[in-house]
């Protein structure tokens, strides 16, 4: 039996913020990498096996239009709002985020609603 939990809030926002943590997780993993959604209690998070994130720029990364690696914006594309979004669909629903994240090995974003 799987137990369900129900997050209360704005259902087109919530696509939008698990739509963008997942998009750039995709981005910035290798070909043939990992991407999992887990969702556990009143959270969800997201956890890639990418690029990952240097530590000068954790406090930024969910600046509007600020892009970690520049050097893939043509190859990826997007332009540097995904994170920001997801930080403002957390703040209108008095979520907050848990981000982890090292260089080579992966980034892990969770939401905690």
């Amino acid at each position: 039996m799987v137990a369900r939990r129900t997050i209360k809030g704005n259902e087109k926002l919530i696509f939008e913020m698990i739509y963008n943590l997942v998009d750039n997780a995709i981005r910035y993993t290798n070909e043939n990498g990992k991407v999992d959604v887990i969702v556990v209690g009143n959270s969800i998070s997201v956890i890639d096996n990418g690029i990952g994130i240097p530590e000068e720029y954790k406090d930024r990364v969910f600046e509007r239009f600020f892009r970690v690696d520049k050097s893939h914006s043509r190859e990826t594309g997007g332009t540097g709002l995904g994170r920001a979004i997801v930080k403002h669909v957390a703040e209108v629903h008095n979520a907050t985020i848990d981000f982890k994240s090292i260089v080579g090995v992966g980034t892990q974003i969770r939401v905690n609603f």
